[in-house]
């Protein structure tokens, strides 16, 4: 049962959330967001206070009820981690329904009311408006309104389109409650092959930091009030520079590199969101080798970990003092099913669990994401090893955005609204625009688009429901006027640890059985690709018999129709460079953009249709 607002005798209105009968200094809505802050803080218990700083993943259950089994991905039931463990910042994977979530939200924060101070939950998400469906990194659109990947935003080269998405995004996570985006992901994809570039945007630091300061507009709005998404933006100081391009989830790709010397490059973006107030900023699993900042060599360990560059740089030079939550699971091994993945202790393996938990709090993290072990670090208090008064400053940072959101005062969502405003037809429209118009013309050999009406097509990897609205659709290129052909980027299948097989990672380079087909189907009628960048791809065995070539950066199939007819044109610039070959790639330093010698399509390069 939610609580009821109630009326001091001068008509103050309030929520009594601990129950007292009295309008405490937290719960007073006239005081600021410092005020209540400082009066909450000086209330909590230790317990309490561990439970803020934890974030992890809890699951919805089919119509909106709580889940009080442990799920696939969460760890134990709602209930236990809400009454029991005293958490409140919650991440949110599957979503079927608009109505599913804003019902569940509405349950969890009746269930929040129940603790002793009724601390409202802040759900949070990863990306979820656009084609990626990994349960590390993003989430397919579901019921929100789809748009492009982040390469595909930057692909459009235009700061109002990603602040009207941004905007887009903000009000339908709003509306079912999620307050919190785990992005943007504003990391500079040097690397060609790092396995984590389709929610970036790009890799020229000058054009990133000023789509982060629209895209943080788009979410936090002016000042973080009722109507905002806090951001965290990620990952300090830029995951992109990854040794062979291997990722850091996995102990393969722990070591982070800079060969040529750009780490100042890469933080750009960083500094741009700092000044824009994003409200939390999350490091990456990487680990720094081989790296020195102001004459000053920086431990091997994972960025959790460092306190020169969580309190050294970010806090004290740069001047951060928001939120810093970790990425998931620097604490413990993470196991499902079968599979397990290594917690991402890089360079600290040795360490137990709770020393683990120590340093990253000594770095200057205020929040330990994927984990739920509040005893460790009440532990940890009680034996001194922190001091109370450590946790208290991360306290602090947490419970003002909470209070800055308007979450003490309203944590309920209109469930009836959700529905009708969530993916409407206008936000899925201008997501379907943005879509078509962020592919990117890389070649129209004799003016072969846009496509004619009317014609005879062969296709592979292509509706022909949403073919057959503009040509006849044939069942071999040798009855067809023209052939059209979708592919993903390359890359090496994994699936070894948990995870591994949602990463796109290795060689760049088609295999030579599909290159030769392809020829094949061009020895037959003009062919058209269309190649889906979530990293580059080595298109240079396929130019000699390409008729038309445009990369898309995640579009539905009715998109890319649209835009090889020219009704909403390809208007995209490349946001990173293609290489010509592999070799070229190996040659590259990780963390120098555009250096691979003679790309075949540089950065920002794009035909016109």
């Amino acid at each position: 049962m939610r609580i009821p607002e109630s009326t001091t005798e001068t008509g103050d209105v309030y929520r009594d959330l601990n129950g007292n009968g009295v309008l405490d200094p937290y719960e007073n809505r006239s005081l600021s967001a410092e005020e209540r802050t400082e009066d909450l803080l000086a209330r909590l218990s230790l317990a309490e206070k561990a439970g803020l700083m934890f974030q992890t993943v809890i699951e919805v259950g089919p119509d909106g009820d709580l889940v009080q089994t442990a799920g696939r991905i969460s760890k134990s039931p709602t209930g236990e981690v809400v009454l029991g463990k005293h958490l409140n910042h919650f991440n949110v994977h599957q979503i079927e329904t608009a109505r599913q979530a804003a019902t569940w939200n509405n349950n969890l924060q009746e269930l929040a009311e129940q603790t002793p101070h009724g601390i409202p939950v802040t759900i949070s998400t990863d990306p979820r408006h656009a084609f990626v469906e990994n349960a590390g990194v993003a989430f397919s659109a579901g019921p929100f309104s789809q748009w492009p990947e982040g390469l595909g935003l930057a692909a459009l080269d235009d700061l109002d389109s990603v602040r009207r998405f941004a905007d887009v995004a903000r009000q339908e996570y709003v509306a079912v409650g999620i307050r919190a985006a785990l992005h943007p992901q504003v990391d500079l994809a040097t690397e060609p092959r790092w396995g984590r570039q389709a929610q970036t945007m790009g890799h020229d630091a000058d054009r990133v930091a000023e789509f982060t300061a629209a895209y943080l507009d788009g979410f936090q709005t002016a000042n973080l009030g009722p109507s905002s998404v806090a951001c965290t933006t990620k990952h300090f100081p830029g995951g992109g520079p990854q040794k062979d391009g291997e990722d850091a989830h996995f102990p393969y790709g722990r070591e982070q590199v800079y060969p040529g010397g750009r780490f100042d490059y890469h933080l750009k973006p960083f500094r741009e969101a700092i000044a824009r107030g994003t409200a939390a900023m999350m490091p990456y699993y990487g680990m720094p080798i081989d790296l020195e900042l102001n004459g000053e060599r920086i431990e091997e360990v994972g960025f959790g970990f460092n306190r020169q560059i969580v309190t050294g740089l970010l806090r004290e030079e740069l001047g951060y003092d928001g939120v810093v939550v970790t990425d998931w699971e620097l604490v413990n091994d993470n196991h499902v099913g079968s599979q397990v993945l290594p917690a991402r202790a890089w360079g600290v393996e040795s360490l137990t669990p709770s020393q683990r938990m120590a340093k990253i709090v000594d770095a200057g993290c205020d929040q330990f994401g994927g984990e739920e072990c509040v005893d460790l670090l009440i532990d940890l208090v009680e034996r001194g090893v922190i001091e109370e008064s450590r946790i208290d400053e991360s306290v602090r940072r947490i419970l003002l955005v909470k209070f800055r959101l308007g979450l003490f005062d309203n944590p309920y969502v209109d469930v009836e609204a959700a529905e009708r405003l969530v993916g409407n037809a206008e936000f899925r429209r201008q997501g379907f625009e943005a879509q078509a118009n962020s592919t990117t013309l890389l070649v129209n050999k004799n003016d072969c688009l846009p496509l004619a009406s009317s014609i005879s097509a062969y296709s592979e990897n292509l509706s022909t429901e949403h073919l057959s609205e503009w040509a006849k659709p044939v069942e071999s290129p040798q009855e067809a006027d023209v052939a059209i052909v979708r592919l993903m980027a390359p890359f090496e299948p994994r699936d070894d640890l948990f995870l591994e097989a949602w990463f796109h990672q290795g060689s760049l380079d088609f295999p030579p059985g599909l290159v030769h087909r392809l020829s094949r189907i061009a020895d037959r009628c003009p062919l058209i690709l269309v190649v889906t960048l979530d990293r580059p791809a080595i298109l240079t065995p396929l130019l000699p018999f390409t008729s038309a070539l445009v990369a898309d950066y995640g579009s539905s199939d009715a998109a890319v129709l649209a835009a090889l007819t020219g009704k909403f044109p390809p208007r995209g610039r490349l946001p990173i460079e293609i290489p010509r070959s592999m070799d070229a790639v190996r040659a590259s330093r990780a963390d120098v953009p555009s250096d691979t010698e003679d790309p075949v399509f540089p950065l920002h390069f794009g035909l016109a249709l």
